[in-house]
């Protein structure tokens, strides 16, 4: 089902996690103490939407990481209804798009929840003192997908390039001292598989 973005709590402060990478380690929020800016990134193995700007994510990763952006992939997807996303399928994942950065499973969605995430992908960049800087979209492109028509949703753009423009934009004002985008558009993506005691309200 698609789903946007909920874009709210600018300002608020990062949520703590500590969640277990592909390889078994445990990756906490305060591992990334020394980064200027963080960006945590609600994503899965299987979602078009994520599949459609992967490739661009790791690249936009590896273009951020030597200016100071410190990243980390959660998948909080319940592997129970969808296999496709369980330790195995996110070990592969890694290996298959080259990920330069973490990618942990958020086994219980407890951080999710925390972060308020509805979508993959969902994007939440912080600054410096970790208060978000940023909630929204990748860019613009968006993959070619059949779904019935959204009221109030504007068509699904197809034909645009996958840039990375916005978030680009976001984390290039967050390392220069500047503000924060006055336009932060919502992400669109699959809507995150809950387990059925943990849907939230907003789900």
């Amino acid at each position: 089902m698609l789903r946007m973005s909920r874009m709210e709590g600018l300002g608020a402060p990062a949520q703590p996690f500590s969640l277990p990478d592909t390889q078994g380690n445990i990756v906490s929020l305060d591992d990334f103490a020394g980064s200027p800016a963080l960006l945590v990134a609600f994503i899965c193995n299987h979602c078009p939407f994520v599949l459609h700007v992967i490739d661009e994510l790791v690249a936009f990763a590896k273009d951020y990481a030597p200016k100071g952006l410190a990243m980390v992939a959660i998948s909080s997807n319940d592997p129970a209804d969808y296999p496709d996303d369980d330790a195995a399928h996110m070990t592969a994942f890694v290996q298959q798009y080259g990920l330069t950065f973490p990618y942990l499973h958020d086994e219980t969605q407890s951080v999710a929840l925390a972060y308020g995430a509805i979508c993959t992908p969902d994007f939440f960049l912080f600054g410096p003192d970790r208060t978000l800087f940023y909630a929204g979209q990748f860019d613009s492109s968006r993959p070619k997908i059949n779904r019935p028509p959204v009221p109030g949703l504007l068509p699904l753009r197809t034909d645009l390039p996958v840039t990375g423009e916005d978030l680009r934009a976001a984390v290039d004002a967050l390392l220069t001292g500047e503000a924060p985008p006055s336009s932060q558009r919502a992400s669109a993506g699959c809507s995150i598989k809950w387990r059925e005691d943990r849907q939230p309200s907003w789900a």
